[in-house]
């Protein structure tokens, strides 16, 4: 495997939120990007997303105006897998579903070259059992981003039962390479960040289900008495409430703990259609008057 400092092409799948963050980044620190996804639409936001994002950067002096524009052009579009056969790293970002992880890796398997590292940003998926679909599971590790991504540093870096020492060090040195602070965790369900987070963000729903405060006093005392930046409501508004549904599922099902037992709330907003931020109400409203 060549060292992460001499890496030139990368591949993103997804072009969701995560996804266009994550090609944001490489793309900024040099790396050409071709981001994937089945959908033309979301593609076009998701170049569109980035282009702002980096102007934000501009004005806020963090990024020049001719680093911005070299940084686009380094990222193009794809509808197809095929596209990244020539690619060194390929970090997966689609939807945090099991069935679509193993399918795509499945796939990223047979179409990349034997020696490409294969990532995941999954937040609570096993790596282990995502490698088991690749023909070399050495080269399978997690690299799960913090949204929003060009502006969080962690990167929680998780390695699968078959990751190799030498995958995780190139990994750890790639986050490096692209202004990240890898952290190291093994892999057991909801890793070290969700497994803390997620449960505190069920439970904040219990309170408003059981009555205990209405959702502003739940993230007031949150935010004013813990000193958290953003409420656990409005945050698992910003994740998507279907994200952390499908973590708590995965929790509850990994650890067979009735503690993980996602709250009857949460799957109500989920299937009236409140997924949060992005279909503009959740726990909040977000939708325009």
């Amino acid at each position: 495997m060549i060292k992460a400092n001499d890496v030139t092409r990368a591949g993103v799948v997804g072009a969701g939120t995560m996804g266009n963050g994550i090609a944001h980044i490489f793309a900024l620190h040099g790396v050409h990007v071709t981001l994937v996804d089945v959908d033309k639409g979301l593609l076009e936001r998701a170049l569109a997303t980035i282009e702002k994002n980096l102007d934000r950067q501009v004005q806020k002096g963090t990024c020049s105006d001719s680093d911005a524009v070299v940084a686009l052009q380094r990222i193009e579009a794809e509808t197809s897998i095929e596209s990244l056969s020539d690619v060194e790293v390929v970090i997966e970002a689609a939807t945090e579903s099991p069935a679509l992880k193993f399918e795509l890796f499945e796939l990223l398997s047979s179409v990349t070259a034997e020696d490409a590292l294969l990532a995941t940003n999954t937040s609570s998926i096993s790596i282990t059992e995502i490698a088991a679909r690749v023909n070399e599971p050495s080269r399978v590790i997690g690299m799960h981003f913090m949204n929003p991504v060009p502006v969080m540093q962690l990167v929680e870096v998780i390695r699968g039962l078959e990751t190799s020492d030498g995958v995780t060090k190139f990994t750890m040195d790639l986050c490096k390479r692209v202004s990240k602070v890898p952290v190291l965790a093994n892999d057991y369900p909801g890793f070290v960040a969700n497994r803390v987070l997620m449960p505190m963000i069920n439970e904040a729903l219990y309170c408003v289900m059981e009555g205990v405060a209405e959702p502003d006093a739940v993230d007031s005392i949150m935010q004013l008495g813990m000193n958290h930046p953003m409420g656990p409501l409005a945050l698992a508004d910003l994740i998507g409430l279907d994200t952390c549904l499908a973590i708590m599922e995965v929790l509850h099902h990994g650890l067979g703990d009735s503690k993980y037992r996602p709250c009857p709330l949460l799957r109500k907003y989920v299937a009236a259609g409140r997924l949060g931020r992005k279909s503009g109400c959740g726990v909040f409203e977000y939708r325009e008057t």
